[in-house]
């Protein structure tokens, strides 16, 4: 348990790893995206606190600033995974994270369609709504198939079939992370941010850049299925699994 958790952060000495490792597992960035996750959390609480409170609106930039950080902390958890043990515990932990940042979303969410709903404002009246929507979208799927693929993998065929999808859940889960960091920079161009909140897109740039800065070096080519096509880009042949 200590190992895995140490992966949130990426503290465990090289010297405790798997000489097989990819090298940019061995970076040490999960601090960096710890720093930007923790820091958007701070300028939206911070920035709600500071202003009058609205019931139908102040709990949206808090729960999807939580839900924002949620994600963060469950790709970090798996990046990466070293023993069985571990592998299967942090599968657990990422399920749970995920259920728990689908739960902030979907609250978040209904917040802002309440306050729409009764004030008789327009849903798509800025970039932010429409990445906000697209963004929700996806996320719906991908939980629903991360949680096929871990728990019924009867439903694709088996778990060797099942777990061959695996890279597919992961190259949408990083781009849904983007999606979600460029829905947080484009909330600074909404009028209530401008009129109210103060959240500056600078401030809130360099929180995502961060997250993103973290978590892109740790990602493991050879579970996207890249390490593959670089060989056959080099000509060379990919070794196995």
């Amino acid at each position: 348990m200590r190992c895995l958790l140490s992966t949130l952060f990426h503290t465990t000495s090289v010297p405790e790893r798997s000489a097989l490792a990819d090298p940019s597992q061995r970076t040490g960035t999960g601090w960096v995206a710890q720093a930007g996750a923790f820091l958007l959390v701070a300028l939206v609480w911070s920035s709600v606190f500071l202003n009058p409170f609205v019931p139908l609106f102040s709990p949206h930039p808090l729960l999807q600033s939580l839900g924002v950080f949620t994600v963060t902390q469950a790709i970090l958890i798996l990046q990466p995974t070293w023993t069985a043990e571990e592998k299967v515990l942090g599968a657990r932990v990422h399920a749970s994270l995920q259920l728990l940042s689908f739960l902030l979303f979907v609250a978040g969410v209904a917040v802002i369609e309440v306050n729409k709903t009764k004030n008789h404002l327009p849903h798509f009246h800025s970039t932010h709504a429409y990445l906000g929507v697209a963004t929700s979208s996806l996320l719906v799927v991908q939980y629903l198939f991360g949680f096929l693929i871990w728990a019924t993998p009867g439903v694709f065929g088996g778990i060797d079939k099942a777990k061959a999808l695996w890279k597919y859940h992961r190259w949408t889960g990083y781009a849904i992370l983007l999606l979600l960091v460029s829905t947080v920079v484009t909330s600074t161009g909404t009028d209530y941010n401008k009129a109210v909140l103060g959240i500056k897109t600078w401030a809130a740039s360099i929180a995502v850049a961060l997250i993103v800065i973290g978590v892109l070096p740790r990602i493991h080519k050879r579970k996207l299925g890249l390490d593959r096509l670089l060989a056959w880009f080099r000509g060379e042949s990919a070794h196995s699994p």
